[in-house]
């Protein structure tokens, strides 16, 4: 097996970079994060709080009302789409920092995250010339239209669970409608955020038109989004701090899109291909070791092909090698963090006193000495799952999979549904009646027919109820960061209403 070695040993340095300039924190402090699959410290970081936010925030506008708002559209697709070149010619450094900076295998930070990245940048530097405004037939003699604008400054909080393209899901549409940015990234991956600053002054973007401050989420994240001079504030991560950061928001109408947690309905039929239901399955929960906000958490598997599709789960998941993320044989990494693993391991604990069965997993795998320090768990298969559940309700956020059986469709519907989230969900059978059927009737943003994990710069992402609202990717993406304004003229130069009498 061959593997790919990041490019140095020693430790990396990070400053801030708030108006084009590289600057240490006004604290002073740092903090360091590690390669999850070491536990050895990859990088030292600037430390941003409250005071380098208002500063950055200040250069956000500076710039949102200077020189940003002179560069046409045409100019501003063309720094994006040059910004998506730099990236596909970076993409082997930047993948192999990805899976230091996050754990996940490289050939998943190569093949699908990368291009990724670059195809939402290019995506968008196409839209930049086409968002337009309107004309309204209105009565009378008036002329009414439509002007769609940049909100203004906008504070972006990115995961850690795919750090480069979380960041160009939320700067590619804000960047294209003319908008600033404040990126705070998050605070166990800021790597490829500050390597990809760097690639953003390259592509000739002006100073202040993005700034990047990391730091904790307590400090930098809550200062970001209670700030009064952002006018909008984009989140993805956990529901419980989504929640935190919509009431910081409201203190000041902030404008908010938040990208949340899920818990997906996975629903495999007795007539749908197994073999394939297996693959998507497994697709579905052990990809980037399961932290995925639309993983396929809950798999609801009909009673007359349980046995069979058990069998073969079972059988697939012990060929996932777990293990050296750099090896290009490997499978599933370690997970990004010690408090993350020690999460997962708690609810696979709390399945077992409930009543589950584990039929896979449920614990850490013995590794080589090299990875002892790594933060790695089994891909993980629990049967005898009730909905009712703690690990069938609350999201694990790891390579955990609670199986549940169902004999009666209406029920089964009630049971996808009986849950807070609603972000995604899967559905494999060979009756297309049924599919679109159960897409309809299933409560979530994104549903996966006879596929799983399927994503394109086109399509809108995000989700119903506690998963969130507002819609990442696609045009859709465009209505979060510009305003519609509406614009009235009076063409016949008569006076209006019996004021003018």
């Amino acid at each position: 097996m061959s593997s790919v070695q990041p490019a140095e040993t020693s430790p990396r340095k990070y400053q801030l970079m708030i108006d084009g300039k590289w600057v240490d924190a006004e604290s002073g402090k740092t903090f360091t994060t590690p390669n999850p699959a070491t536990g050895e410290i990859l990088a030292e970081v600037a430390e941003g709080d409250q005071a380098d936010i208002d500063k950055a925030v200040a250069a956000a506008r500076k710039a949102f009302e200077g020189k940003w708002s002179k560069v046409s559209a045409r100019d501003r697709g063309r720094m994006l789409y040059k910004l998506s070149q730099l990236i596909e010619e970076r993409t082997p450094e930047l993948a192999a920092l990805e899976t230091s900076d996050n754990g996940k295998p490289i050939k998943e930070s190569t093949y699908v995250d990368l291009p990724q990245v670059a195809e939402n940048f290019e995506y968008f530097a196409g839209w930049a010339t086409k968002i337009e405004g309107e004309t309204i037939p209105v009565p009378g003699q008036m002329f009414n239209y439509t002007l769609r604008e940049p909100v203004g400054v906008c504070g972006q909080i990115i995961p850690w669970n795919f750090p480069l393209l979380m960041a160009a899901w939320k700067l590619a549409p804000a960047l294209a409608a003319g908008n600033t940015i404040v990126l705070k990234p998050a605070e166990q991956t800021p790597v490829n955020a500050m390597e990809l600053g760097k690639l953003i002054q390259e592509a000739g973007f002006p100073d202040g038109v993005v700034n990047i401050v990391p730091g904790y989420g307590e400090t930098a994240g809550a200062a970001l989004a209670a700030h009064p001079g952002i006018d909008k504030v984009a989140f993805t991560g956990s529901t419980e701090v989504g929640k935190l950061v919509a009431k910081a928001a409201a203190e000041n109408l902030t404008k908010v899109s938040l990208e949340l947690g899920g818990k997906a309905p996975n629903i495999v039929f007795a007539d749908a291909d197994i073999e394939q239901a297996v693959s998507g399955a497994m697709m579905g929960i052990f990809f980037n070791q399961g932290q995925v906000c639309c993983a396929g958490s809950r798999l609801f598997v009909e009673e007359g092909v349980k046995d069979q599709f058990l069998e073969r789960l079972q059988a697939k998941s012990a060929n996932i090698v777990v293990g050296d993320p750099m090896d290009q044989g490997t499978h599933m990494g370690p997970q990004v963090s010690a408090e993350q693993l020690s999460r997962i391991q708690g609810y696979c604990d709390v399945a077992q006193e409930e009543g589950a069965t584990v039929l896979a997993g449920g614990k850490s795998p013995e590794l080589a000495a090299a990875f002892q320090k790594g933060y790695f768990f089994q891909p993980t298969i629990f049967s005898d799952v009730k909905n009712q559940m703690r690990i069938a309700q609350e999201e694990v956020f790891g390579p955990v999979v609670s199986v549940i059986s169902f004999k009666d469709e209406d029920d089964l519907i009630k049971q996808a549904n009986d849950t807070i989230y609603g972000l995604s969900a899967g559905i494999w059978t060979s009756n297309i009646t049924r599919a679109h059927r159960f897409a309809k009737a299933i409560h979530a943003g994104v549903i996966w027919i006879n596929t799983y994990n399927m994503f394109n710069a086109a399509s809108p992402f995000g989700g119903y109820k506690q998963s969130g609202y507002g819609r990442e990717m696609g045009k859709h993406a465009l209505d979060m960061y510009t305003h519609v304004k509406s614009v009235w003229v009076d063409l016949s130069g008569k006076p209006i209403g019996w004021f003018g009498k």
